[in-house]
């Protein structure tokens, strides 16, 4: 027989699971209360390393549900989504996300789902890689200087501290350089 379970996640302090726990009431599922986990912690944060997620894995067994009111509460990243959900199939539990009609996500239409949201996120993933190329050519088109800004001190200013028997460190210090600078000018 299966059993419900719920995860529940917001990412900070200031939020509360209150209204997730209101939606699954109002779909019409009924978790008992210690099969509900609720975790604070962001979503950029994988499935697996979040202590509240270990805890309901520890708890659910083949043939259970989980349910989530939306994908996000699995994860920002459709990657790390598509692998939890495919993990828990293995498993033996179905996965229902409220949001997209309760759909069970280890179903066939559920994983040509996760597929179309998958190829989605690529898709956007792209188009974002593609803008950001286009806003660097024209940066530099308009002759602006991109990446790292030139040190202002040059390897004469370190190589005259050098020669005053300074220690790299002393030199970092008496210039306003990192280390990393110091020494990248220091044999040259």
């Amino acid at each position: 027989m299966s059993r419900a379970f719920l995860y529940a996640r917001v990412s900070t302090d200031g939020q509360t699971t209150s209204n997730q726990l209101v939606e699954v009431k109002a779909s019409g599922f009924e978790i008992q209360p210690q099969r509900i986990i609720e975790e604070v912690i962001s979503g950029s944060i994988s499935a697996e390393d979040r202590p509240g997620f270990s805890r309901l894995l520890d708890k659910m067994e083949p043939e259970d549900i989980l349910i989530v009111t939306k994908l996000d509460r699995l994860g920002r990243n459709a990657m790390d989504v598509r692998m939890t959900v495919e993990k828990l199939a293995r498993s033996g539990i179905r996965v229902y996300c409220l949001a997209l009609g309760g759909a069970d996500l280890t179903s066939p239409a559920g994983k040509m789902t996760m597929s179309v949201l998958g190829a989605v996120a690529e898709f956007e993933r792209d188009l974002l890689i593609e803008r950001t190329q286009a806003g660097l050519t024209r940066a530099k088109q308009a002759g602006k200087k991109l990446g790292r800004p030139e040190a202002t001190l040059t390897t004469r200013d370190v190589q005259k501290k050098k020669s005053l028997d300074k220690t790299q460190s002393e030199v970092a210090r008496e210039l306003g350089l990192g280390i990393a600078t110091v020494k990248r000018h220091w044999n040259k």
